[in-house]
């Protein structure tokens, strides 16, 4: 049986026109992607395989297009198909922090900054350059380390800011374990990034900690 013998209502693009694309469970999401399945199989059960397979969907997606591809049942289009998707969603993301007055939001940053960040296996420190009415200029990966840290180089993060001619900046970090707490130590390194910019006048107006389902801010901790 093919999804097309099945009932209208449960077909993965009809229930999704009907009833919008949050109805629709990760494997049905993923079938709508895949196009096809494999014989003896629907694009719905290869879904459910390959999320079986991998660890669910975050684990799925993390892989790289190359290792992706190579999964029994997907192949270079489909595994390009699933990145493109995802580089949309940060892109859509991204196009709410261009807007004037977006960064305001600290919803929509924390957003950004999680699309941005979350899926790294590895710690990863970015930046939000922005201009002098909080208007983001530009957004950077600065440092990428091991699964328990990256380290932070106060020189360079210096250099970028007035590379970019930022009035003020924004940073970010992910946690892999998928934890969104603040540690001590990320606090010390916020300390020093505020000491190290304040003597070329750029101002740091957060600090994100990127978990896997939520971004937390040392701002709104009252940490800076």
């Amino acid at each position: 049986m093919t999804i097309l013998d099945w009932p209208s209502a449960e077909r993965p693009r009809e229930k999704l026109l009907a009833r919008g694309a949050a109805a629709l469970s990760d494997a049905e999401l993923l079938a709508i992607f895949l196009g096809s399945g494999r014989r003896g199989q629907t694009a719905v059960d290869l879904g459910r395989e390959l999320l079986a397979r991998d660890g669910g969907l975050k684990t799925l997606l993390e892989l790289e297009p190359a290792a992706l591809a190579a999964l029994p049942g997907l192949g270079a289009a489909k595994a390009c198909r699933l990145h493109a998707a995802l580089e949309l969603g940060r892109r859509y993301l991204a196009v709410d922090l261009e807007r004037p007055h977006a960064l305001t939001n600290p919803h929509a940053c924390a957003e950004f900054m999680r699309a941005k960040l979350a899926g790294y296996p590895f710690e990863v420190f970015a930046c939000l350059y922005l201009d002098n009415r909080n208007r983001m200029i530009a957004f950077e990966e600065l440092f990428r380390g091991s699964i328990n840290g990256a380290s932070v180089h106060l020189r360079e993060v210096v250099r970028r800011c007035l590379a970019h001619n930022a009035a003020a900046a924004i940073f970010a970090h992910n946690h892999p374990s998928g934890v969104a707490e603040p540690s001590q130590a990320d606090r010390e390194v916020t300390v020093e990034l505020q000491r190290a910019l304040r003597m070329v006048d750029v101002r740091v107006l957060d600090h994100l900690v990127v978990g896997s389902g939520r971004a937390t801010s040392l701002a709104q901790l009252g940490w800076l």
